[in-house]
């Protein structure tokens, strides 16, 4: 009878944590969708990568540092660096002018999740870049905010668009 209930509890534990992620997991996935949906406007059957939003979420509001590339401090190129590597597992180069070297151009009404953006700041040609992710969103490590997310839209990023790009 005592290996019965103990084979019994067995299975309600296993059945119960769904045989993959935990709880916790679904909870902290559904909490992303739901937040970058919002913030993207968008259904939230649109937001299905979500380590992507993830990574993006554990970055967000880190500051800007020049030739930084963790948490304590990034620049642009650094924080795709960084999100490639761990989203995509793609090593890229480390500077922007490298990476629009990298890149296959593409039209700003084509551009999908995950392709880069490069902005001319101050006069500057490919002096900053960021990842594409829906509804002319990006991500990036703005110098003046840290990680944040902006829009192309945005008269300041709608000036500076230089190109889209899809290695």
């Amino acid at each position: 009878m005592k290996k019965c209930i103990r084979l019994v509890f067995i299975v309600f534990v296993f059945s119960a944590c769904g045989g993959g992620k935990s709880a916790v997991s679904k909870k902290k996935d559904n909490y992303v969708v739901n937040k970058y949906a919002e913030i993207l406007k968008t259904p939230k059957s649109e937001i299905k990568n979500v380590k992507l939003y993830s990574f993006i979420d554990s970055w967000y509001g880190v500051k800007y540092r020049f030739g930084g590339m963790s948490k304590s401090g990034v620049d642009c190129s650094g924080f795709c660096n960084v999100l490639y590597s761990q989203v995509y597992n793609r090593q890229i180069r480390r500077t922007t002018a490298q990476l629009v070297k990298d890149v296959n151009k593409v039209g700003k009404n084509r551009l999908k999740e995950g392709d880069l953006v490069f902005f001319n700041i101050a006069r500057k040609k490919n002096s900053h870049v960021g990842v594409y992710l829906k509804n002319n969103k990006f991500v990036h490590a703005s110098s003046s905010k840290g990680v944040i997310i902006s829009s192309l839209e945005n008269p300041y990023y709608k000036k500076a668009y230089n190109k889209g790009g899809r290695f």
